[in-house]
């Protein structure tokens, strides 16, 4: 009942510690967290978001400017040029197959003898310096720092729809301008572009012009701005028009700012790309971060919960099982399975008692295995190990089921006979030796014999212990020299 008690006291104060602890350690985890999360996103997550988005934009702009590349420097796009423009039809068939061959919206070339603005359908029309829908063309003309411009404007050969152009120098061998290609994408292109980022980053981007107008965002803010014909403006966006003039500042290094929305707190990451005149806009909601925090926090506490009583019903049951394993350890040999010499000790103390009250004869009979130390040398400890184990087993089938046999020593065993005299125990050691010495151990050749010695005693009522067991030694060291191998007999005198 005191062990019991003893259990459950450990049960509860296992439950306390670990409730305490779960409890602490969450709460610690969760403020922590909450702390370092807004101080990441505003010092790091967010700027990186910003950097990598601006680095993946330059990224997916490099593949058409590649591909413009590659039509300036097309030897035939330049041979036709300076041939004369004789069969507009090869041009027009060279920018179709560019057009369909890389998935651009469309493919120009514009030729500086002529004029003439070729696509993938034909001849569109003739370029004019008068023209404010020709500028970018003698603007490129006249770049000499750089031999492609990225340019944003109204694409006549798609029904006039917004459209991302790649313009490159065209260059005779000599180096002499002749005249501009490229290649040109939509701003929809340009919108799952930003879709995806949106989905990877997790955060919310959209790109306004120098004015604040948005003209590139994500699906949720152009799901928001459904219905405004403006397609909306910063400076009239709800919490952005808080900071809409510090955005608009011309600065190609990321600017760090936030605002308050409702109740929520927006850190705003922003910068000027002069590839495309956009400023670049990566937004995050804070409280978005700390509301997933706090599910996370009281799923914490369930999951602790549930912890707690999983290690409490494992150490129930761990205590139990290394109870009774302990109990065994204390009272069994682990090589044998035999009692030990400690469980002995207590079952000869109720055997002698027993023996006075009811005035029966005890016995005992203490053998050895002869010379084992040569099962040892020649087969090896794993084979002695067996004849040890072998040797117990023959004994447990030939002793009475009342008979206790211990294992006394390295390879000795002591039997402990109840209601059992002096000859009737000399008897059954002798049934005993028979059986070792017929036994088959299954050891490997050369064949080892392997017999034991006995000595048998019977306990005196005025006997000690100590005697009584020194006795039945006795019997065994003459039972040895005598020749091993036999039985001898303590006298009872």
């Amino acid at each position: 009942m005191r062990i019991l008690s003893n259990k459950y006291r450990l049960l509860l104060l296992l439950t306390l510690i670990l409730s305490a602890g779960f409890v602490a350690t969450s709460l610690a985890g969760y403020l922590a967290s909450r702390k370092a999360i807004e101080h990441g996103i505003a010092d790091q997550t967010l700027p990186l978001t910003g950097d990598n988005i601006y680095s993946e934009i330059q990224k997916d702009m490099l593949r058409p400017v590649f591909i413009s590349s590659l039509m300036a420097h097309d030897t035939f796009v330049r041979d036709w040029i300076l041939a004369g423009e004789q069969d507009p039809r090869q041009i027009v068939r060279y920018l179709a197959e560019v057009k369909k061959k890389y998935g651009a919206i469309t493919s120009f070339l514009v030729s500086d003898k002529t004029s003439k603005y070729y696509y993938a359908e034909g001849t569109l029309k003739s370029v004019n310096p008068n023209a404010t829908r020709d500028v970018w063309y003698y603007r490129v003309r006249k770049m000499t720092d750089s031999d492609f411009e990225t340019n944003v404007d109204i694409d006549m050969a798609n029904r006039d729809s917004m459209t991302i152009f790649i313009n490159h120098r065209v260059v005779d061998y000599d180096g002499r301008f002749i005249g501009a290609t490229g290649i040109g994408l939509t701003l929809d292109t340009m919108s799952h572009i930003i879709d995806r980022y949106q989905v990877r980053f997790h955060r919310n981007i959209y790109f306004v012009d120098g004015k604040g107008a948005l003209v590139l965002a994500g699906k949720t803010m152009r799901d928001s701005q459904a219905g405004n014909a403006a397609h909306g403006n910063i400076h009239t966006l709800p919490g952005v028009q808080d900071i809409a003039g510090h955005i608009l500042n011309h600065q190609t290094e990321p600017t760090h700012l936030s605002y308050q929305l409702k109740h929520a707190k927006i850190l705003v990451n922003s910068r000027f790309i002069p590839e495309l005149g956009w400023y670049l806009v990566v937004e995050q909601n804070v409280s978005d971060e700390v509301e997933s925090l706090q599910h996370v926090f009281i799923m914490n506490l369930a999951i602790s919960f549930g912890v707690t009583l999983l290690v409490l019903l494992l150490t129930l049951l761990t205590v139990n099982r290394y109870q009774q394993r302990i109990e065994r350890i204390a009272s069994t040999d682990a090589l044998t399975g035999l009692l030990n010499r400690q469980s002995l000790e207590l079952l000869f103390q109720r055997a002698r008692l027993q023996s006075r009250r009811t005035s029966q004869p005890l016995s005992a009979i203490l053998f050895d295995i002869d010379f084992f130390k040569r099962v040892n040398d020649t087969h090896g400890h794993l084979c002695g190990d067996k004849v040890i184990r072998s040797v117990a087993d023959v004994a447990r089938a030939t002793v009475r089921a009342s008979d206790a046999i211990t294992r006394w020593g390295g390879e000795e065993y002591l039997v402990l006979l109840n209601d059992c005299n002096l000859a009737q125990a000399s008897a059954l050691a002798e049934e005993l030796r028979l059986a070792i010495e017929s036994h088959h151990f299954g050891l490997p050749a050369p064949e080892v014999p392997v017999t034991i010695s006995l000595g048998v005693a019977q306990y005196h009522q005025d006997e000690t212990e100590s005697a009584f067991f020194s006795r039945v030694d006795s019997a065994l060291y003459q039972a040895k020299h005598l020749g091993r191998n036999c039985v001898y007999s303590a006298s009872q005198t």
